[in-house]
């Protein structure tokens, strides 16, 4: 409804949902997840906005309202993917667990994060980035968003290229954006904090 009150904690959610719906109330929910459920009729929300992996693993399916898009709201950087650290030089180990590598989540997640490096950004500001591979997996496509926190200005774009320049995309990317005034959008935001 109008003037709806809207939990979440992400400042990107927050600003892709106002540029779309500027009369939402957005309300900072923090906590695990059956905390925030809980703060749905505690606090009085229309909605919250959770990861719905995070929704599934737990056995909360039948509480999803509705799957918001990448039209909608494009995710954080390297959303969904898993990683296994390990040391560069360790060899023996990083042969062991190479079977693990998914080629098309690490070409995704490479491109996302270097769009995230070159914009210099961390979790807690209004980057989004998204990356699709083309069905023969030799293509990937980026969609980067920087967006002003009250939502009212937001810069996006995307770029493709073959999936060995995954990095180069994102930079490519980032740069496009920096030069439409993403700079100063971040600036403005850092220098809230």
């Amino acid at each position: 409804p109008q003037g709806a009150r809207i939990g979440t904690s992400a400042l990107r959610r927050k600003a892709q949902l106002l540029h779309i719906r500027p009369d939402l109330q957005m309300v900072d929910i923090r906590g695990n997840v059956q905390t925030r459920i809980k703060k749905l009729t505690e606090e009085n929300l229309d909605a919250i906005i959770l990861a719905a992996a995070g929704m599934h693993r737990l056995g909360y399916d039948a509480q999803i309202g509705e799957y918001l898009s990448v039209d909608v709201s494009i995710p954080a950087i390297g959303q969904g993917a898993l990683g296994i650290e390990s040391r560069i030089d360790d060899a023996e180990i990083n042969g062991l667990i190479d079977f693990f590598n998914h080629p098309e989540t690490d070409w995704a997640v490479r491109g996302e994060r270097a769009f995230l490096k070159r914009l210099e950004g961390g979790c807690q500001v209004p980057i989004a980035c998204y990356a699709e591979l083309d069905e023969a997996g030799e293509s990937l496509q980026l969609r980067g968003l920087v967006g002003s926190v009250d939502g009212s200005l937001i810069l996006q774009d995307q770029l493709s290229a073959p999936v060995a320049k995954a990095e180069q995309l994102g930079i490519e990317l980032a740069e496009r954006l920096l030069a439409a005034g993403a700079g100063e959008i971040l600036a403005e935001v850092y220098g809230a904090d």
